[in-house]
């Protein structure tokens, strides 16, 4: 392995490291551009109407809308997801446009989950980053007994001799055990949802590390068994005279003193995909709030039949952790065709086809997608997270954050705000 190391547990952490590599990297010439023959954003397509954008078909992304009596069918991702299916970033032809950037020397060790669907998003990433030139680990690290113990192993000798050190998730318990391994002298930390933004924060203010949708009433036995390896990865997460932290990242975070923050403007992804075919119509954007505790439920249904009714919208694209249950029931209530995505949603919609509005929840894409979708005229907009929503079992700090994410959005995107009626939540624009 290199003196570079990236560790990475999810798709959009891979998308990240990617584009962190794509701005080490030197131009060869102008940056490259997108694939030949697409020449701006294409023509409007009619409303609701889905047309798969050419080399898109392995993304497996997109399927056309199911005839009216399959309504509540619900799009997923072929059971070969998890089999290494290819997946090629178009590249330009046209050699006046210059070459492509070539990447840095940097080993991506995939701390692979046991989710199918996010196994299946990272195998179809990791043959991007391959394609990039990049090296690609592929690490069972929860493959039963004694995976933690063979990964340590395995991972001890390179972790000890690597110069550059990136993490997608600094809360994650396997990446603060590996860190307690090594001290490295340069940490880059990309960014991995809006988690991003809490990190910075306490770091800054010396904070215990702790997910912001997690309720804070104290440890756990599980928690305070780790909290010598917390305390200490905590600390390797810090700057120090000998070690420098950088936060590479498209959100808006509290700079902690001594940390370098680059901006992560999605230069990677406009130049190796689209621009993308719009539709006439709009599509959601789900989130897991539901699943990580949050959000009520029924509420939630509720909320996304509205947003459907009022922007006229015809697909729900879920959240990788959205359970099945929840969404057959969406795709029956609402008549959405649900679509589980089989690459991070930026690429997605940069790839096309997309509406030329897309409504989300507070969550990271809030930021994102302006930035991978600049120059399409694409709009994004944002529904903000009422506290009646909020479960009883929610954590107190989940309402500042949600709207934190919410107002601090880039100025592109429309904020909606909701009131709470006796029968319906009713949404318009702010």
């Amino acid at each position: 392995m290199t003196g570079q190391l990236a560790f990475v547990e999810s798709p959009v952490q891979l998308l990240n490291v990617l584009e962190w590599a794509h701005t080490q990297a030197p131009a060869t010439g102008a940056p490259s551009a997108a694939p030949a023959g697409a020449e701006g954003p294409a023509e409007a397509v009619p409303a609701g109407a889905v047309t798969t954008a050419p080399d898109c078909a392995d993304a497996g992304a997109v399927t056309t809308a199911p005839e009216p009596a399959d309504a509540g069918a619900v799009t997923t991702a072929p059971d070969s997801a998890d089999a290494g299916a290819s997946v090629r970033a178009p590249r330009s032809t046209n050699a006046a446009q210059g070459a492509a950037r070539p990447a840095p020397a940097l080993t991506v060790v995939v701390l692979s989950p046991t989710d199918p669907m996010s196994r299946g998003q990272l195998r179809r990433m990791a043959q991007l980053a391959r394609d990039e030139g990049l090296t690609v680990h592929w690490q069972e690290a929860r493959g039963g007994r004694g995976a933690l113990v063979r990964t340590l192993r395995e991972l001890a000798r390179p972790l000890r001799s690597a110069e550059r050190v990136i993490v997608g998730d600094p809360f994650s318990r396997y990446v603060q055990l590996l860190l307690t391994l090594f001290a490295p002298r340069h940490l880059t930390v990309v960014d991995d949802g809006t988690a991003t933004m809490e990190y910075a924060a306490q770091v800054g203010r010396g904070e215990r590390l702790v997910r912001w949708h997690r309720r804070n009433s104290g440890l756990d036995p599980r928690e305070l068994v780790l909290a010598p390896v917390s305390l200490l990865a905590r600390k390797r997460l810090a700057p120090t005279s000998g070690r420098t932290v950088e936060i590479f990242t498209s959100l808006p975070v509290e700079v902690p003193e001594g940390i370098t923050v680059t901006e992560n403007s999605y230069a990677w992804t406009r130049a190796r995909f689209g621009p993308p075919l719009l539709t006439g119509g709009a599509d959601l954007v789900g989130t897991s709030l539901v699943e990580t505790g949050v959000v009520d439920a029924a509420h939630y249904d509720r909320v996304v039949a509205e947003l459907a009714r009022t922007h006229g919208a015809t697909r729900y694209f879920a959240h990788r952790r959205e359970s099945a249950e929840k969404l057959h029931r969406i795709a029956v209530e609402t008549g959405l065709q649900v679509v589980r995505p089989e690459l991070p949603l930026e690429l997605i919609a940069r790839r096309g086809p997309i509406g030329r509005t897309v409504v989300s929840f507070p969550s990271t894409v809030v930021h994102t997608l302006p930035l991978a979708l600049a120059g399409t005229g694409v709009k994004v907009a944002v529904c903000e997270i009422s506290p009646e929503w909020l479960r009883a079992t929610a954590s107190p700090r989940a309402q500042g954050f949600l709207s934190g994410v919410t107002g601090t959005a880039a100025h592109e995107v429309d904020r909606l705000t909701s009131r709470a009626a006796t029968q319906a939540d009713r949404l318009e624009f702010g």
